[in-house]
């Protein structure tokens, strides 16, 4: 592997994941992101209360994340060997807690509606 291509980083994620996880990973993806675009549009601002309570739900996301990928490569955290590896599971977990952010905002906004005027 002389370069890195996206058809490269999908093909490991595929290989890490299994095919049919990681495209239902892409998917949930891709509709959290859609209904989060949805809920920004519709209300024209973020609530704070929601925000605030979606920003709780970051640690947890951040270490389920970095669980769920422990999980899926069978390491634990005795395996990590370098720098390298503290700086991805420091992004996997930052990605973790966006996601989870993300998710608790939009699953707020869609369940309570939008705020009152």
């Amino acid at each position: 592997m002389e370069q890195l291509t996206f058809e490269t980083m999908i093909a490991v994620f595929e290989e890490i994941f299994g095919r049919v996880l990681f495209w239902a990973m892409v998917a949930a993806a891709v509709v959290v992101t859609v209904a989060y675009l949805y809920v920004l549009i519709r209300d024209r601002s973020m609530s704070m209360r929601k925000f605030l309570l979606a920003q709780l739900s970051m640690p947890f996301g951040a270490v389920a994340a970095v669980v769920f990928v422990m999980a899926m490569t069978h390491s634990s955290l005795s395996d990590m060997g370098g720098a390298i590896d503290v700086i991805v599971l420091l992004g996997i977990a930052a990605m973790g807690a966006a996601g989870s952010a993300i998710l608790v905002y939009t699953a707020q906004s869609l369940f309570r509606g939008p705020k009152e005027p």
